[in-house]
């Protein structure tokens, strides 16, 4: 699944979020949030519905549009 890595840096900089507070919110380790930001890789739906979760928004908001 492709994410919106722009939209997940902003709300993540918008909570005063570090990568690794984020990995013990969402129990996504720090490797694969730092990738995912980096635009390494995607997310499985479930990754994204954790980091979703971890930052109180409708996952739908992490996917980019037209998936």
């Amino acid at each position: 699944m492709e994410v919106n890595v722009e939209r997940l840096r902003e709300l993540r900089r918008e909570r005063v979020l570090s990568l690794r507070e984020l990995e013990e919110r969402s129990g996504v380790s720090y490797n694969t949030i730092w990738r995912i930001e980096d635009g390494r890789q995607g997310a499985h739906p479930r990754t994204v519905r954790k980091l979703g979760e971890a930052l109180g928004v409708d996952p739908s908001e992490l996917v980019k549009k037209g998936q």
